[in-house]
């Protein structure tokens, strides 16, 4: 059986939700999480362009629902990690880092299941790739806060 030539000039259509926006992709250079001195705008002006990004998605996408599970794991990751000193903490970072990493696969599978669109994959795996130490993970919760705030806020 013959197959069809190959038809030059004809791309194969890419669904908007599976397309990270320009916006997400420079919001992700702006992710410091960890340093001694925050970024001002990371928990402001990056949290709110990343939430109106989120928001741009079709209603099935990024549902408050979906996005909070993958938030309230992430606290649930940060309040294991305890200790009085940065080595303590240091060493408690890196008995769960393994599992705060896991997150990655739980959000391409969510991904996979049209729950959250491409612009939440990427936002939130580099997120946690900039999540080094106890610190960092602090502060990629706070801005996961942040941009459900806004979040909440545009879709009231």
């Amino acid at each position: 059986m013959a197959q069809a030539p190959f038809q030059q000039g004809r791309q194969r259509e890419e669904s908007p939700d599976k397309i990270v926006s320009e916006t997400i992709k420079e919001n992700v250079k702006k992710l410091k999480f960890g340093e001694e001195i925050i970024p001002a705008d990371l928990f402001d002006s990056v949290a709110k362009s990343v939430a109106d990004e989120l928001n741009k998605a079709k209603d099935k996408f990024n549902k408050p629902t979906q996005i909070r599970r993958f938030y309230d794991e992430l606290v649930g990751w940060q309040q294991r990690i305890k200790g009085d000193n940065d080595d303590e903490r240091k060493a408690e970072f890196e008995k769960y880092n393994a599992f705060i990493r896991m997150m990655n696969a739980k959000v391409a599978y969510a991904k996979g299941r049209e729950l959250v669109d491409a612009n939440f994959e990427y936002w939130f795996t580099a997120a946690n790739k900039a999540t080094t130490s106890a610190k960092a993970l602090d502060h990629f919760r706070l801005h996961f806060e942040a941009v459900l705030g806004f979040l909440k806020g545009m879709r009231n």
